[in-house]
């Protein structure tokens, strides 16, 4: 019976679902090419209730028009859907589950979205499998979250469906991976249909429907920060980060997160750094978007090379401009990829700094707030000790001497270093240290089986601050953990709550550092130390180069 049962089957089920419903949308198709007016009966058509579809929502790049097309689908027809996507960053995104057309949502960011998620999420609205890093998310593609169709983006097509992503490819190649070998319908939206792409990112063999959008796809220009917004609080904990922690481990290869305080790190390389003889020992290899703001390291000599997860509006012509030191292709535009530049922020980076919402007395993190709910994006991989790890550095060696000096060094593990930059008091005069995160609030309220937390305790090695950085790799107990947080902290209630004696111990271990341990006068954190001071100085370092969005113009 075994044997009858298994010369029956055909092993081929799967395929000939995808086959059936390649076979239902090819009605509305001339080959591959859809109208842009048909585009909501090609998802009736192959779209089945129940399935997983992944969006391409990234936290730039966005196939707006299919999510349009996708929320105006016949619900009876098409319902219940179980969304796995990197970026919850539309309203359309979640207007799927208000109608009822998605039921399911697995995650990894929602900045845009983050107050309506939450209300979402507490109203029942939305079913949560999990909030996700980008690594992870990608990694289930593969496992357990394989999508049935993936929806994406791409700038122009030929007419056997070979795409050119151009320069924001971003999620679009793993995406494409996972649904078209396991037995997916891919489709895509274009801005253009062209005789031949300038270089083909994704084959035409792995996508099965083009559709032509009514204008091209939207981009977030998420890492443009205005110099004229950088603060001289900034300024000073750049300076701080720069003297004690990229000078004395010589970090040359980094990750920035977005923020103003990395902006300003950015900015103080040509200046502040040249004056501390660190030109060509810190900060040359970089996992990053082209952030606007490393124009004058560029310019400068500092930066040697950057591959990036996506890219920047406004920055086409500069990276053109500089293939020494972007990734790009042979068309001359940059060639971005999310899942590789994770990992290389994950394997290949000594450091990763960047800013958070809300840090508690061990040093967890989270974007979490009682009103928001943010997502990680890429910050745990970025932010966390990749165990597998096994080539040496010396940044890595000497951070793993000071969490573990009792280890001999031939057993001993490097660590990877983890920086959280924030100001004691952030937006609406919020603490930055709390005694308890409200990510853990949140999930007892909604019954998750983990709290979102961002990056955890034991990843955090140093936390900077106004008043100066918190060395967590040599506290040698909870305790001390708690004094070193606490003494970095301000005025915020864990601040005030301070143990004065301890805090003066842990300074004197070189635990704790101020500004004047390290040789800064707070009253020299200026602006005139930036670089560039506004986004017109920024253009003037490329040569006219960069060509900011409309609304960062103010001349």
């Amino acid at each position: 019976m075994r044997k009858t049962e298994r010369n029956m089957r055909t092993w081929r089920e799967a395929r000939d679902a995808r086959d059936a419903r390649i076979d239902a949308g090819r009605a509305l198709a001339k080959h591959k090419l859809v109208k842009a007016r048909d585009a909501v009966a090609l998802l009736e058509a192959i779209i089945r209730p129940g399935d997983r579809v992944c969006l391409e929502g990234d936290n730039q790049k966005q196939a707006d028009f299919l999510a349009r097309c996708l929320a105006a689908v016949d619900v009876h027809r098409v319902h219940s859907l179980h969304m796995v996507q990197s970026g919850v960053v539309l309203p359309e995104h979640l207007d799927l589950f208000e109608s009822g057309v998605a039921k399911r949502l697995d995650y990894a960011y929602s900045g845009p979205q983050a107050s309506r998620i939450a209300t979402m999420l507490f109203g029942g609205k939305i079913e949560l499998g999990a909030v996700h890093t980008y690594l992870e998310l990608f990694a289930r593609y593969f496992i357990d979250l394989t999508p049935n169709v993936a929806l994406i983006a791409a700038v122009s097509a030929d007419r056997e469906g070979n795409l050119y992503t151009g320069p924001n490819t971003e999620d679009t190649p793993t995406v494409v991976e996972a649904t078209a070998f396991k037995d997916g319908v891919v489709i895509a939206q274009v801005n253009e249909i062209v005789e031949h792409v300038p270089r083909v990112d994704i084959p035409g063999d792995c996508v099965h429907f083009i559709v032509k959008s009514d204008k091209p796809f939207y981009v977030e220009p998420l890492f443009t920060r205005d110099p004229a917004a950088i603060t001289e609080s900034q300024i000073l904990m750049a300076m701080l980060a720069i003297a004690g922690i990229y000078a004395p481990y010589q970090v040359k290869r980094l990750n920035h997160g977005i923020g103003f305080s990395t902006a300003a790190i950015e900015l103080l390389l040509p200046t502040y750094g040249e004056r501390l003889g660190l030109k060509g020992k810190v900060a040359s290899h970089w996992a990053v978007n082209p952030h606007p703001t490393l124009i004058p390291a560029i310019e400068s000599g500092w930066v040697e090379q950057i591959h990036s997860f996506g890219s920047e509006v406004g920055m086409d012509n500069y990276i053109r401009a500089r293939p020494d030191v972007y990734f790009t292709g042979s068309d001359g535009s940059l060639r971005s990829n999310r899942a590789l530049c994770q990992t290389a922020g994950l394997y290949a980076c000594d450091m990763f700094i960047g800013s958070t919402l809300q840090i508690d007395l061990q040093g967890h993190s989270s974007t979490v707030t009682a009103s928001r709910i943010a997502g990680f994006g890429g910050a745990p991989n970025m932010g966390s000790d990749a165990r597998g790890r096994r080539h040496s550095s010396d940044p890595w060696l000497r951070a793993g001497e000071e969490a573990d000096p009792g280890t001999p060094a031939p057993l001993r593990r490097g660590r990877k270093l983890v920086v959280q930059i924030g100001e004691t008091f952030g937006d609406s005069h919020a603490p930055l240290f709390v005694e308890k995160l409200d990510a853990i609030n949140l999930a007892e309220k909604i019954g998750l089986d983990l709290a979102p937390v961002m990056v955890y305790a034991d990843d955090v090695t140093h936390i900077v601050t106004e008043e100066g950085i918190a060395n967590l790799l040599l506290c040698r107990d909870k305790d001390e953990r708690e004094q070193a947080i606490r003494g970095i902290a301000g005025y915020t209630d864990v601040g005030r709550g301070r143990d004065k004696k301890m805090v003066r111990t842990l300074r004197e271990r070189g635990v704790i550092r101020r500004p004047e341990d390290l040789g800064i006068n707070p009253l020299d954190a200026d602006r005139s130390l930036l670089a560039a001071r506004s986004i017109k100085d920024l253009v003037r370092w490329s040569g006219g180069l960069y060509e900011p969005p409309s609304r960062f113009r103010n001349w």
